[in-house]
């Protein structure tokens, strides 16, 4: 425990909301309760720690009271989930109460002792029936509140709906009077079981079922190795290089700089796997509805994304990565359960499922990165690539059993591109998957310089094609440049696999 922290009291908050009821779960509620099912029901990985400074001066009657306005206002943080006889359902407290524990940060920063409480708060599951799905402390510093800790359910909330929630705490603390939200999680339920919501669900379905019909079988279709034990490891990489380089490759090729990450993490699957094709599933905010942009509550969901390389460079797949991502994103809502039902479907006509266990996730709440280290001149490849000097590489942790093969995913840091690979070592082991994150940086920082041609990439990078059999049915193997693949063992192929969507 943080030196000197120490628990002072706890208080009980009463709120009543506007309205209460129960009803059917919302699309992103879904797809979150599904991934809970492959949980144990006491393993707290959907759980989110969140920290919230206390804006200016105030005393702890203000924090509670906005606290209880902020429960009061968003229904999803009063609101419990229950599996019925008559299906699985949401129902949303009108009145109750909540705890609040106050602690006394001692000789620790403030921050530094929220984290530990929110950590501390995150390390039991929810009982997602009877308990809201949230929890709370208060650090004070000489009995003046300095920070709140909290612990949120995934179904409760995603990025998008914490950034929701924390420009309201700001606003509430001030006094601010605002209009209640007019979107909240019943309402989007409501929204997509009939009308355009309903009929929207049904466009995404058959372009999952267009896409599936076509992708590749797997990437993955090579011999596995001995893994690791835990089996699963996530390596992570803070590099400035990599976040200035992708602004100005966004700039030059008119496209996000998530398209040129995702395009990039895909690129380089392709130059170790030996395939010209890429299927990946891309995290889908799912805000781009105004109504959804300003509600609390859990909207993610994935879409499909395939890239075929084209012949040429680097930013002619980064150009098409962007064709295609923009489309994998106006794709990405949709029943969860009739998505499951669709792909079984496809996989049995196929012969089998179709593999989607590699993912890209951006969880930045915005495109860019505004407190990068400055670069003179502006855009200078030099300059770019003197900042590779700054970059480190580390061991996140490591888990038996995550629902991938690969999973890359930014961080929210605004001076410096956090990117984080999660790997199955028994494909993907630990070198290959730092391997993976270098050649990132030098794919990206090269192509300031000039193109790349795709044919070069792996040389570029330092990545080892994958040996597989000479003889595979389905494989596109064997990546222009790489020569022949050599005779290995028993290929070993992955099943289709689920992950969670935006935290790992």
């Amino acid at each position: 425990m943080t030196a000197g922290l120490a628990r002072l009291s706890a208080t009980s908050v009463e709120f009543t909301g506007a309205r209460g009821g129960e009803s059917p779960l919302s699309w992103g509620q879904l797809a979150i309760w599904r991934l809970t099912r492959w949980l144990d029901d006491d393993d707290p990985y959907f759980n989110m720690p969140w920290v919230l400074p206390v804006y200016g001066k105030r005393d702890l009657d203000t924090v509670l009271r906005a606290l209880r306005v902020l429960v009061e206002r968003h229904e999803t943080l009063r609101t419990t989930y229950e599996e019925t006889p008559g299906g699985l359902v949401q129902r949303v407290a009108r009145q109750g109460r909540f705890a609040v524990e106050v602690y006394d940060a001692g000789e620790a920063r403030p921050i530094a002792a929220a984290r530990e409480l929110s950590a501390r708060l995150a390390a039991t599951a929810f009982d997602y029936a009877t308990e809201l799905p949230f929890r709370c402390a208060v650090v004070t510093v000489d009995g003046r509140p300095r920070t709140m800790a909290l612990t949120l359910s995934h179904l409760a909330v995603d990025g998008g709906a914490l950034d929701v929630l924390a420009r309201d705490w700001r606003d509430l603390l001030a006094g601010g009077e605002m209009p209640a939200p007019a979107w909240q999680p019943m309402d989007q339920a409501a929204f997509e079981r009939e009308g355009a919501g309903a009929a929207r669900g049904e466009r995404t379905l058959r372009h999952w079922r267009a896409v599936l019909e076509r992708a590749p079988l797997t990437m993955f279709d090579f011999p596995r190795t001995a893994p690791e034990e835990p089996r699963f490891v996530k390596v992570g990489m803070e590099s400035a290089a990599v976040a200035a380089a992708a602004e100005v490759l966004a700039a030059r090729w008119s496209v996000s700089t998530a398209s040129v990450l995702t395009a990039a993490s895909a690129v380089l699957l392709g130059a170790l796997t030996g395939h010209r094709e890429l299927v990946m599933q891309l995290v889908v905010a799912n805000r781009h509805d105004p109504r959804v942009a300003a509600m609390a509550g859990s909207a993610v969901q994935d879409g499909i994304f395939v890239l075929a390389l084209p012949e040429g460079t680097f930013a002619d797949a980064a150009r098409a990565g962007h064709r295609q991502a923009l489309t994998a994103y106006r794709n990405a809502h949709y029943d969860p359960y009739r998505m499951m039902a669709l792909r079984e479907e496809v996989g049995r006509e196929r012969g089998r499922p179709v593999d989607l266990s590699a993912y890209f996730n951006d969880t930045r709440t915005v495109g860019h990165w505004p407190h990068l280290p400055a670069v003179e001149p502006p855009g200078d490849p030099a300059a770019i690539a003197a900042l590779t000097g700054r970059t480190r590489t580390f061991h996140v942790g490591s888990w038996p059993e995550v629902d991938a093969t690969a999973l890359f995913a930014t961080g929210t840091a605004t001076n410096t591109c956090e990117l984080y690979l999660m790997a199955d070592t028994s494909y993907l082991p630990r070198p290959t998957a730092y391997a993976l994150l270098r050649g990132l940086e030098t794919l990206l920082v090269a192509s300031v310089a000039g193109d790349v041609p795709l044919d070069e990439v792996a040389g570029l990078c330092g990545i080892v094609p994958v040996e597989r059999p000479a003889a595979q049915n389905g494989s596109s193997a064997g990546s222009p440049g790489t020569g022949p693949t050599k005779v290995a063992g028993d290929p070993g192929v992955p099943g289709p696999r689920e992950v969670a969507d935006d935290h790992v």
